[in-house]
């Protein structure tokens, strides 16, 4: 299973120069998982730089995987990992909602890469 953080999805919808790492990822989607906060931020992005239609199209792309919504196991394993691991609350939820499924996070978030599970990329 796999999980693209964020950041891999804004590079992937922009088509920036790290999408053709994500791309195989993203459009496998029997084997991929999305985070309800991967929507969240997503939806909020795009919204901001574009338009709601965009975001809601770029949505309706992310929901043809597996989406995986925050309960109180997720909310609870998080704030242990962001209090270990010293990562932001929402890094932590989508990290712990990939490590629920043994998915592998992809991503060019920096507060990922040294954490195991993850393939990161540098940002170009």
């Amino acid at each position: 299973m796999n999980l693209v953080d964020s950041s891999g999805w804004l590079e992937y919808f922009a088509d920036g120069k790290n999408a053709k790492f994500f791309t195989p990822v993203i459009e496998d989607t029997k084997k991929l998982i999305v985070s309800a906060i991967n929507l969240y931020e997503i939806f909020k992005k795009i919204l901001k730089e574009k338009d709601e239609n965009s975001a809601l199209q770029a949505i309706a792309l992310m929901q043809q995987a597996n989406v995986v919504e925050v309960n109180a196991s997720i909310a609870i394993s998080a704030a242990k990992i962001s209090y270990d691991k010293n990562i932001l609350m929402t890094d932590s939820l989508i990290y712990t909602t990939a490590r629920l499924f043994n998915a592998i996070v992809w991503t060019q978030d920096s507060d990922f890469k040294d954490l195991e599970g993850v393939k990161f990329i540098k940002k170009k």
